[in-house]
């Protein structure tokens, strides 16, 4: 006999799951964009939008949405606790048969979804987006997320697909392994691209936002490439070894020919300005190895709380649409 959990999630076949941040001001075109697609799908819906900690009217917004639309679900979280966790958020109270997490700035074509439907029932459990078109955004951002991917794919033994976002498709299957994994920092993409699975992808054309600005600048997105490579890969630490090894080898047979022409020659060597330039360049080294053994030690440090990913502040609940 089934729990009654498990009976409300097969009322369910699709979960959008939304994120939200400060993003009043997009809301009623992302409904407009994605309801007509949904039911053109003949299959029943929910849409959970997820409220993190906006400053503007971004929960009245959704309110308003919810007063017009019976599958609208909104989750108002006590705080900005950031994107993943919001994420996180989602799927946790998700009910659907598949998933499928998208942002709201309308980048990501709600049309998507009906390729998305003919994947999954073709037998896939996960289908993947991919952006191949980039031109709407900036420079910066398309070099930097080329470098991220080639650089964490090298070091890492998880591979996680090049140009693929949060935008994508996964069954209730591949959601509760996901749920199996307990850290708190969470980098999703690659905790998907982990989990494995039978996966396809679909290709599309990123579009630019349709209103208001995205969230993520410069030192968001280099702290989130350092959440992606350390949580899947301990070769950041392990360089050191080396790079250890390469500064000391030469060193020694440096130092046994100063002490060789010294005792055979009895030649002086000055050598005060290379001296400090050596103890500078050593002092800097180990603490930039020091700094990467923080990063990591500080990680075990935040997982050892155990403090819950969110708090949902109020869940502003409805009755899926069929």
């Amino acid at each position: 006999m089934k729990s009654e959990p498990e009976m409300q999630a097969a009322s369910v076949t699709i979960s959008v799951v939304c994120p939200c941040f400060n993003e009043e001001k997009v809301i009623p075109a992302f409904i407009d964009a994605l309801i007509p697609v949904l039911k053109d799908t003949d299959l029943s819906y929910e849409i959970v939008f997820i409220n993190d900690g906006s400053s503007d009217k971004t929960l009245q917004a959704l309110l308003a949405v919810r007063e017009e639309t019976d599958a609208v679900r909104i989750l108002n979280l006590s705080r900005n606790f950031g994107k993943e966790a919001a994420m996180t958020a989602g799927l946790d109270h998700a009910q659907g048969e598949v998933i499928i997490p998208m942002d709201v700035d309308l980048q990501d074509p709600p049309e998507l979804i009906k390729e998305f439907i003919e994947r999954w029932r073709e037998g896939y459990e996960v289908v993947l987006a991919r952006r191949v078109d980039r031109s709407a955004d900036t420079w910066t951002k398309r070099v930097s997320a080329g470098l991220f991917y080639h650089l964490h794919n090298r070091i890492s033994d998880v591979e996680v697909p090049h140009n693929v976002g949060d935008y994508r498709l996964f069954t209730r299957k591949v959601l509760k392994e996901v749920q199996r994994l307990g850290e708190h920092q969470r980098f999703m993409k690659g905790l998907f691209a982990w989990v494995g699975f039978n996966t396809t992808t679909v290709e599309y054309v990123r579009e630019k936002r349709v209103a208001g600005k995205t969230h993520f600048n410069g030192w968001k997105l280099w702290n989130f490439a350092l959440d992606g490579i350390t949580s899947f890969s301990s070769a950041p630490l392990r360089i050191w070894l080396y790079i250890g090894i390469c500064i000391a080898t030469p060193s020694v047979f440096w130092a046994s020919w100063i002490l060789i022409r010294t005792v055979v020659y009895g030649i002086d060597l000055p050598g005060y300005a290379s001296l400090i330039s050596a103890v500078l360049f050593l002092g800097g080294i180990q603490l930039i190895g020091i700094g990467v053994l923080g990063e990591y030690v500080g990680r075990i440090y935040i997982e050892t709380k155990g403090r819950p990913n969110y708090i949902v502040e109020k869940d502003y609940e409805t009755r899926p649409s069929i």
